[in-house]
């Protein structure tokens, strides 16, 4: 398994990744299977960036919500093995609860075509036209249009409808009305295909059962190893400076934050003017804050959903899904069946967050407002869990600041980079040769389908590089 720091690693590699999500796992794997030598390093003590988990009393926390595509099947089975593909399933539970409308769907295209004609009274012919064209889009191709120009162009003046169509893909990647189309479209095709899937056992199995595939692929895996300098020889990159130690290297693919990477750890003078200039242009996607709560042994959870979709808010509102003064939120429940064997019931509360509004608090403000965000969220969940007060025996919040903390992302940044960041990441190679980079960036992800596919994409580019 993992080693902690880098005492025993080899003084050069084909490839060192730099951070262990879900996109540098992959793109480790993948090289390896190719007969790579690869250096993983990940500065936390653990590996999967976001896609995480932690212990508390006797509970597991799983961070983020815990819904992806259905092509994650494919993904992890072609890239991974079949054993961990075949702990994917189906969450057939969403619900959404608002002023505007009450229902539960299975939120595919299916059930989606019988909501819109039916309960939403919108003709078949626009219905079908809206699906072929969000289902074409790609970001090769992209016209200009907002996703608000979107939905108005098919459901002029219908916001029930851009809020059924639009509030769990604000949650998947922090997509906003004002954002590229295809940043919403893409995304929202992914989960139209089948559902929402989630792995049974829980983020903690599903990581360590990466963890195992890439030592056995000869992944040499270490934990507690933070870059500080990415080196650059003036014609390429030939290595990296971690934990004081210098390791060389034929390429470098780095899995932090776009920014961080070109503007913090890439030495200087290794970018153009004009590259440099469009990297500190590119805006950084929001952050989220999580409220943890456990539910004592022995008590139980009537269903109420897998993934609640919750608001108070009289409309859909970026503004208000980003305000601290939270209105919507999303209850993700984890039942008994998702962790065999354990018979426990976790819920976590997530919302879209600003970093700004947290990062400059003092520490009282700052736990006085922590605490007001988990009665709330209690408040709230009362509605669903009359008894949560009493059956609940640990409760804990996760702001920006503590995203930032354990992952070092940009302001806390759940989803990257904005749209803007994807030429910049992609063609990264292209202006300095042998860095490549695979983190995230809002207009591929579908959370983790998108982060292990750019993996996928990422290391073929350099396995290209590095030639016979």
């Amino acid at each position: 398994m993992a080693v902690r720091g880098v005492k025993g690693v080899k003084d050069k590699y084909d490839c060192i990744v730099i951070g262990a999500g879900l996109g540098g796992l992959t793109c480790a794997n993948r090289l390896a299977r190719a007969g790579r030598s690869v250096l993983l390093l990940e500065q936390h003590s653990q590996l999967g960036g976001l896609a995480t988990w932690f212990r508390r009393k006797n509970h597991i926390f799983d961070v983020a919500l815990h819904g992806f595509p259905v092509g994650m099947i494919k993904t992890v089975r072609k890239y991974w093995s079949k054993d961990i593909s075949g702990r994917i399933v189906q969450l057939k539970g969403i619900r959404f609860d608002n002023p505007q409308f009450q229902l539960q769907t299975t939120y595919d295209k299916v059930d989606f075509i019988k909501l819109l004609t039916g309960r939403f009274k919108v003709d078949q012919q626009t219905v079908d036209n809206f699906f072929a064209h969000v289902r074409a889009m790609n970001f090769y191709d992209d016209d200009g249009r907002t996703v608000g120009e979107l939905f108005e162009e098919f459901f002029p003046g219908r916001d029930d409808i851009v809020r059924l169509l639009m509030e769990p893909i604000t949650y998947a990647n922090g997509s906003t009305l004002n954002d590229p189309a295809i940043s919403y479209g893409i995304v929202f095709s992914n989960f139209m295909s089948k559902g929402v899937f989630t792995f049974i056992g829980g983020t903690d199995l599903f990581i360590n059962m990466l963890e195992e595939e890439l030592v056995k692929n000869g992944v040499d895996v270490r934990t507690k190893a933070l870059v500080e300098r990415i080196i650059y020889d003036g014609d390429k990159i030939t290595g990296v400076v971690v934990n004081g130690e210098t390791i060389r290297a034929g390429s470098v693919v780095s899995n932090a934050n776009l920014k961080t990477t070109l503007l913090d750890l890439l030495d200087d003078g290794a970018l153009s003017g004009k590259f440099r200039s469009e990297t500190e242009a590119v805006r950084i996607n929001n952050s989220s804050s999580q409220v943890y709560i456990g539910i004592k042994e022995g008590e139980k959870i009537e269903p109420i959903g897998d993934l609640l979709f919750t608001s108070v808010a009289e409309k859909f509102d970026t503004a208000k899904m980003l305000s601290k003064d939270v209105t919507s939120r999303t209850f993700s429940v984890y039942y008994p069946e998702l962790r065999p064997g354990q018979d426990k019931y976790t819920i976590v509360s997530s919302s879209n967050s600003r970093y700004e509004d947290w990062a400059d608090l003092s520490e009282e403000q700052y736990q006085a407002d922590k605490k007001a965000l988990a009665e709330d969220t209690l408040d709230r969940l009362e509605k669903y869990v009359p008894n949560i007060r009493s059956i609940h025996d640990h409760l804990e919040v996760a702001t920006p600041r503590t995203f930032k903390r354990y992952t070092l992302h940009v302001d806390g940044s759940s989803f990257g980079t904005k749209f803007e960041g994807l030429p910049i990441s992609q063609d990264l190679h292209k202006e300095v040769a042998g860095l490549f980079h695979t983190g995230s960036v809002a207009i591929i992800m579908s959370g983790w389908l998108g982060a292990a596919n750019y993996g996928v994409i990422v290391a073929n580019e350099v396995d290209r590089y590095l030639g016979v």
